[in-house]
């Protein structure tokens, strides 16, 4: 099955801005849907962003206007660019191939380990 690679985390203050990389190894360009995911300590999982192949991204309301997401399928990579950092992003961020149905994104890979971001004066 696909794995899935997470990196890019660190210790940020606020405002802060870090670019999160995922590395599937299947290419990106055979996946139609792929999703960040991130969970804060004691916290649900939160799907954050899709990238849908050749449709417009998706963001949840928490971090519209600061999060993109786009791929790079000549690199085989996943990118969550993540700005105007607040405490509350605080979290492990995950990657992961979604998929819809039953009106609602799916993941459909196992789980990576995941990349810590902390957000923090």
């Amino acid at each position: 099955q696909v794995q899935l690679v997470e990196s890019g985390g660190d210790l940020v203050q606020p405002g802060g801005s870090l670019r999160l990389s995922c590395l599937p190894s299947e290419s990106p360009s055979e996946i139609y849907a792929m999703g960040w995911y991130r969970q804060g300590l004691g916290k649900e999982l939160e799907l954050v962003a899709i990238n849908e192949d050749r449709g417009s991204p998706t963001y949840a309301d928490s971090v519209k206007g600061r999060f993109t997401v786009s791929r790079d399928s000549s690199k085989n990579m996943v990118y969550l660019q993540v700005d105007s950092l607040r405490p509350e992003d605080t979290g492990v961020y995950f990657c992961n191939e979604v998929t819809w149905y039953d009106g609602a994104w799916h993941p459909t890979l196992n789980w990576g380990h995941g990349t810590q971001v902390t957000v923090s004066s």
